[in-house]
């Protein structure tokens, strides 16, 4: 199965995903691309080939699934543990493991911007730093800043956001904020408060 796949086997495979805290969307029996970010997540997980499609070797998986390695020591009961190398982030709420969503994170590519104060041009390297940060801040509905626009931003290093965005491709596009698809972004602010503990890693 792979997108555009409709079926009872595909309503199978949407409520195994969330019985596993994947988020597929509605299990309507309909594989669109809430499914497939889902399965990209879980083929991550699992270090299966992320290509979308849901073959022996996934429904193996799901039978006796891996469970997401925690990034560091520190083991607070409501955090945000995000995998730069393999671009996922699980969220721990109340001790429990909530959520594991596909992301997309900074490319690393160059890029420029005009400071709207200064007039001058600015650049840089679109980066997701590692480290130990905590949510400080954050907007409802479309923020529009001047590298784009966010949906439900929250932000957790300075500028850098988790944020729902139209496209969340699986390898990493952002300029620095950890994309989320957008039926994702909807409740992510409902279930990570202000202040809860984000770790950011590139494990091997």
């Amino acid at each position: 199965m792979k997108l555009g796949s409709k079926g009872a086997a595909v309503r199978q495979l949407q409520n195994r995903l969330k019985q596993l805290h994947y988020d597929p969307g509605t299990a309507d029996g309909r594989f669109g691309t809430s499914t497939q970010m889902a399965v990209w997540a879980f083929q991550k997980v699992n270090r299966l080939a992320v290509n979308g499609t849901v073959d022996a070797a996934v429904w193996k998986a799901l039978d006796a699934p891996r469970q997401p390695q925690p990034l560091t020591r520190r083991r607070e009961s409501d955090r945000v543990d995000v995998d730069l190398t393999h671009q996922y982030l699980v969220v721990y709420k109340g001790g429990k493991l909530r959520l594991i969503s596909h992301v997309s994170s900074g490319s690393g590519k160059r890029y420029c911007t005009t400071d709207p104060k200064t007039k001058k041009e600015r650049c840089r390297r679109a980066v997701t730093p590692t480290g130990d940060y905590r949510t400080l801040r954050r907007i409802d509905g479309w923020r529009h800043a001047p590298l784009g626009r966010l949906y439900n931003p929250i932000y957790f290093n300075g500028g850098i956001a988790f944020h729902g965005a139209p496209s969340v491709p699986d390898f990493p596009a952002s300029h620095g904020c950890v994309r989320l698809p957008m039926h994702i972004a909807e409740y992510f602010p409902k279930i990570v408060d202000l202040g809860v503990a984000v770790h950011v890693r590139r494990p091997a």
